[in-house]
């Protein structure tokens, strides 16, 4: 089967593709598609003349290398193919199996004729030993399961049904979210079924065997929370006020431990507060949101769309597969949806609302924030399927046609 092509992560690594002194490490929640993003390049790697004897891959997840958990036992896998000449491309999936891989990674490099790719699921592969010994000699790229661009193009390009209606699209993508291999189940529940596998994975493979978890039923409790309450402003002192009333009371420590786990798995992704005044960042609250909808849909019975924080996730994980940072902006009483930092430094300022039409008021709650920002960095009003509205130079986009498009901010 021909692979979907990720160009929104293939353009940034592109230029290191035959750079033997910098490892490419490719990061994300599980199923996201990693390893076919690997698989891409290495296409990619062959259409530019790489023969396929140069290229080295494994994958530590496969039944042949299900045994590969030392050091030594990779640098022997690696070792068979030390006779090829020049320029060797390598390729290592799910490498966080081998236990302190990073020594045997960095002597490849050294070597200087390797070019190293490696992925993992977690950002355990990017902590301790491998920031120590690797300083300034890797480069990490972050993947998200699909946007909504990729997720449109993607059923396109296999062949599946799209509605012509965009905003119809939307909606199933809202319910179903971005894994990859989603969009070959035709049937509701054999997604839920999916999502929950790749979550009881992540749990066994990504939590469990790093960190200890006294008590599972409760972490197991508080991750339902959270996933749950995706997109509220929140914080730790909030949040154990609501757990302590559905009847857990734990301590601080263990909540915000639990949350660096589900940050570290990549499930939640936190996004802190910037006043704009001050220029600043807020301690305290800050909103969490899902690498993925599909935690949501997979672990909800209720099928109904909870709009606001529903779209904002999109938009929030759209911008992060496009290389944005984001923050959350506050401008006095006022809250800015979203602060969108791109490469260049320049910013752009988003707000996200299910329509503007409801009424008047509704209206000026959404660009009353926007126009109060005195600064000349583009603005934006996104919403689900609105007639589009011009005031005060700001733009207005429904959300499926501007991501469809594939378009920046600002």
């Amino acid at each position: 089967m021909d692979l979907y092509r990720r160009e929104n992560y293939l353009k940034r690594i592109r230029g290191f593709y035959h750079d033997t002194d910098m490892i490419k490490v490719i990061t994300g929640v599980r199923r996201c598609g990693k390893s076919s993003l690997m698989k891409t390049i290495i296409e990619e790697l062959k259409e530019q003349g790489v023969s396929e004897e140069e290229i080295i891959f494994l994958d530590l997840d496969s039944r042949g290398y299900k045994s590969v958990k030392k050091p030594e036992q990779l640098e022997f896998e690696i070792e068979k193919y030390k006779s090829i000449k020049g320029t060797k491309y390598l390729f290592i999936d799910e490498i966080q199996n081998v236990r302190g891989f990073e020594e045997v990674i960095n002597a490849y490099r050294g070597e200087g004729d390797h070019s190293i790719f490696i992925t993992g699921s977690n950002s355990y592969l990017l902590s301790g030993e491998l920031i120590t010994k690797l300083t300034g000699r890797y480069i990490e790229f972050e993947m998200m399961p699909l946007s909504f661009e990729e997720y449109v193009d993607m059923k396109k390009f296999y062949a599946k049904d799209v509605s012509t209606n965009l905003t119809e699209e939307l909606d199933k993508y809202l319910n179903e979210g971005g894994f990859p291999r989603t969009i070959f189940y035709d049937n509701p529940e054999d997604k839920r079924t999916y999502i929950n596998s790749v979550i009881n994975e992540i749990f066994n493979k990504d939590i469990k065997r790093r960190v200890k978890i006294r008590n599972v039923s409760v972490f197991e409790r508080i991750q339902t929370y959270l996933i749950n309450n995706f997109g509220s402003t929140t914080s730790l002192k909030s949040m154990l006020r609501e757990l302590h009333k559905a009847g857990m009371d734990i301590k601080r420590e263990t909540l915000n431990r639990y949350i660096q786990i589900l940050m570290d798995a990549k499930i939640l992704y936190e996004c802190k507060r910037f006043d704009l005044k001050s220029k600043k960042s807020i301690k305290g609250e800050k909103k969490y949101y899902l690498s993925d909808l599909g935690f949501y849909f997979a672990t909800n019975t209720d099928n109904r769309i909870n709009y606001g924080p529903a779209l904002e996730n999109v938009v929030y994980n759209y911008a992060r597969s496009k290389g944005y940072e984001i923050s959350i902006g506050r401008i006095g009483k006022l809250e800015c949806d979203f602060i969108m930092r791109g490469s260049s430094m320049d910013y752009s300022y988003v707000q996200v609302s299910m329509t503007i039409m409801a009424s008047r008021e509704t209206e000026d709650r959404e660009y009353m924030p926007l126009e109060s920002i005195l600064d000349n960095y583009p603005k934006y009003v996104l919403t689900r399927n609105d007639i589009i509205q011009k005031r005060n130079g700001i733009i207005h986009k429904n959300i499926p046609e501007f991501m469809v498009s594939g378009e920046l901010f600002g």
